[in-house]
């Protein structure tokens, strides 16, 4: 591991000119997945500057006055998940960050942390095998290689990753955005165009300017959040990623769909919004087969490696589910 400096900044600014003008330091704040990149030789920075006890702006989560919520980046998902009214009115939140990891790390992990987590991707973590998102131009042996936890949508020929977060999926169904710091002054990302797809650039994982520094998430009022579910299939019950996850939230009118939320994780390098299916919906009976016309729309460009093709139908399913679960008012599935 090569030496590096600790610092711990005193405000957002001093964060921002720190990092602005040295390109290799890296925030830390919790340090739950940055820390296992560093033991793994997968970051080497010149220096971790300490965030985790900035302005308090940055720990709060408050109502805004459009009715939806503003979440410091220094939230920890603990505080988040159980906040009492973002768990009564966005509960497919409250359920994907309780879904992720365990009580000891949810304690310790943040809000902005979750959204910076990177792939798990076991070529990824490595060093033995090429990585175009470790070091690029080298290969991606998981395209030919064991790849059953990889992508089947908006994977390129470069990397098929996939974004570990459970909280970032449930997020782009919220239509969530991301404020963010930077030399240029704050501004806010939505967070459907926070991370990337690779490309040609699978090392760059979100769209942050060098130095940007994430202040908060904003939630917007949704009327119909409450209805919203989070449906987390994985190999084991507890402290695994997900093979698929999908957040859905149904608005009813009688027995029609006026509006409906599909976000779909564990398939895609970034959390997948399902737009042409949450289209398809508006305006049809909500009932099984509208649900399974909307999934296969979903699903209309998935592209399954060798040893992932189980994850279409495994997906087709629990939107399926997910769907007709919100349809019926939300609560667990």
């Amino acid at each position: 591991m090569k030496n590096f400096a600790y610092g711990r900044v005193s405000s957002i600014e001093e964060a921002v000119n720190r990092a602005t003008g040295d390109r290799n330091a890296v925030y830390i704040a919790g340090g739950t997945n940055l820390v296992d990149r560093l033991k793994a030789f997968l970051d080497e920075p010149t220096q971790l500057l300490d965030i985790s006890r900035l302005e308090i702006e940055m720990k709060r989560i408050e109502p805004t006055l459009e009715g939806g919520f503003r979440i410091g980046a220094l939230v920890t998902n603990t505080d988040l998940a159980n906040h009492a009214e973002v768990r009564d009115q966005y509960p497919m939140l409250s359920r994907a960050i309780l879904s992720g990891a365990s009580q000891q790390i949810r304690n310790m992990a943040t809000v902005g942390g979750n959204l910076m987590q990177r792939t798990r991707c076991p070529y990824y973590y490595d060093p033995a095998f090429a990585c175009n998102k470790r070091q690029p131009d080298t290969g991606c042996p998981a395209i030919n290689g064991v790849n059953r936890t990889h992508a089947i949508l908006g994977a390129s020929e470069r990397c098929v990753a996939v974004n570990p977060s459970d909280m970032s999926v449930a997020l782009a169904a919220l239509e969530a955005s991301v404020e963010v710091q930077g030399e240029q002054g704050r501004r806010e990302i939505p967070l459907v165009d926070f991370h990337r797809l690779p490309g040609d650039t699978p090392d760059r994982d979100t769209n942050l300017e060098p130095g940007e520094l994430i202040i908060a998430v904003r939630l917007p009022p949704i009327a119909f959040a409450p209805s919203g579910v989070y449906l987390k299939l994985r190999d084991r019950a507890s402290y695994a990623f997900a093979l698929v996850a999908v957040a859905a939230a149904v608005e009813l009118s009688g027995d029609q769909i006026r509006n409906a939320r599909i976000a779909l994780g564990g398939v895609a390098p970034k959390p997948w919004r399902a737009s042409a299916a949450e289209t398809f919906l508006q305006g049809r009976a909500a009932n099984q087969s509208t649900f399974e016309q909307a999934a296969d729309i979903a699903l209309q460009d998935a592209q399954p490696l060798s040893h992932n093709g189980f994850k279409v139908e495994l997906s087709r399913r629990a939107i399926r589910r997910a769907l007709a679960v919100s349809a019926r008012g939300g609560g667990l599935v």
